[in-house]
């Protein structure tokens, strides 16, 4: 019977809005949630048996929920460098445990980027999610199986100690005046280590301060003396003690030649090497070091130069720093998280993936805004920000939710409406059925 059939068509539609009315309550409520998603009903037809011409029979309607989780937020502005937003697809690993090898642990994948540092030095979320990432070299080299979550682990910012950093460049910017006086070499003949051993006087000396492997000063010296036209002897040497006098006698490091063209430029004949090997003394307790020489290229004046002008030290850049504990983190877009040390050394300890998938509003969403896979989701793939499809990561960022709180207030009213309208159909149908009943009275 049609009445019948109508006011079950109202039930339904009753607990289609009701349906509606929970999802917009969820989208309400979390109006504020970092990279929260907008969830929609979506209302779709009932049909018990199909229409003809001459009979129709009453469905329904269904309310079934739709994910927009594949929605972009809009990033704003943080104080933290470890609140991280995502500009583009992808979301962040995740973890229910700290240890994820040892029991598991679930999981899971947000773009709820509000990470900080845990009691025990682990990055955890709002939710308390510990965030994932692969342990990088000392010279930025990844794992080799970088597509498995197996390659993963939560990023540990305690783990990360004070360091020092040893010299390993000096660039030289100088000018050695072209007027001086050369040494005459006849009446003072010259060997290779006489300013080093202080057989004889430098005519221009500049002293470089270096760091060893244990964040220790040490102090080089080049010294200059003209040998001929346009031809300086140089010497660098170290200070007594400090350097093995066995590979190194009277401390020097190394020695060579400028040649300088009429122009003031060096000329490729220049002899002196361009890596010096310092061999520290055995009490020291440090290894050999490497550090290697810019003084300028042939032809250019972007190193040591030969003018009219007194000699003079330009600038000098020489890397290093002494021994400093851990300052800050800071990520990149490519998801390189990077350690500052109060001595201004910088070191990658991390980096950062990002989760894409074929449907990513296939996801099932969990508590804690994440996410976990199902078939609907498609494949997995674990891609570096800013490749593969991949957005980037926006450090100091978080993502705010896509819900429109006046759109969803215009929501609330339109479904509030069709659930009293569907609750009038019921209370029709049941006045139709009481004139059925009082036919017989």
């Amino acid at each position: 019977m049609s009445i019948f059939g109508a006011m079950y068509t109202g039930v339904t539609g009753m607990a289609a809005n009701s349906q509606a009315l929970g999802i917009i309550s969820d989208n309400i409520a979390n109006a504020n949630t970092v990279g929260y998603k907008e969830t929609s009903a979506q209302f779709a037809t009932l049909v018990a048996q199909p229409a003809t011409q001459t009979r129709y029979t009453t469905g329904g309607v269904q309310s079934l929920p739709r994910a927009m989780v594949d929605q972009q937020g809009l990033l704003q502005s943080a104080a933290s460098p470890t609140d991280l937003g995502i500009s583009g697809n992808g979301f962040f690993v995740v973890n229910t445990q700290s240890d994820s090898t040892a029991g598991g642990g679930t999981t899971m994948f947000t773009r709820a980027g509000s990470f900080r540092p845990d009691s025990d030095g682990y990055l955890v979320n709002s939710a308390g999610y510990y965030l994932m990432g692969w342990p990088t070299g000392a010279d930025g080299s990844l794992p080799p199986n970088v597509t498995n979550l197996s390659s993963l682990v939560p990023i540990d910012v305690s783990s990360l100690t004070g360091t020092a950093e040893p010299t390993s460049s000096i660039a030289l910017k100088a000018n050695l005046q072209s007027t001086q006086t050369a040494l005459d070499t006849t009446a003072t003949p010259y060997a290779a280590g006489d300013m080093a051993s202080g057989a004889l006087e430098p005519q221009f000396a500049n002293n470089i301060q270096v760091y060893d492997s244990q964040g220790g000063t040490h102090d080089l010296t080049m010294g200059f003396v003209k040998t001929g036209a346009n031809t300086w002897n140089v010497e660098i040497y170290g200070g007594a003690g400090e350097l093995d006098t066995t590979a190194q006698p009277n401390g020097l490091v190394a020695s060579g030649t400028l040649v300088f063209g009429a122009d003031g430029t060096l000329q490729s004949s220049s002899t002196l090497p361009s890596t010096l090997n310092v061999t520290w003394g055995a009490s020291s307790g440090l290894g050999s070091q490497s550090i290697k020489l810019n003084y300028g290229s042939a032809g250019h004046t972007d190193g040591i130069t030969q003018y009219a002008s007194p000699s003079s030290v330009i600038s000098s850049t020489i890397d290093g720093a002494v021994f400093g504990g851990i300052s800050s983190v800071e990520v990149g877009k490519d998801g390189a998280v990077t350690a500052i040390f109060e001595n201004g050394a910088r070191r990658q300890v991390a980096t950062i993936p990002l989760a894409t998938f074929v449907n990513p509003n296939g996801l099932q969403a969990q508590s804690g805004n994440a996410y976990v896979v199902t078939a609907e989701s498609g494949a997995l793939s674990l891609q570096q920000p800013g490749s593969g499809g991949a957005g980037t990561i926006q450090s100091s960022s978080l993502e705010s939710s896509t819900v429109d709180l006046a759109q969803e207030f215009a929501n609330l009213i339109t479904t509030q409406r069709a659930y009293s309208a569907n609750s009038r159909v019921i209370t029709t149908a049941n006045d139709m059925l009481d004139d059925v009943i009082r036919i017989i009275r």
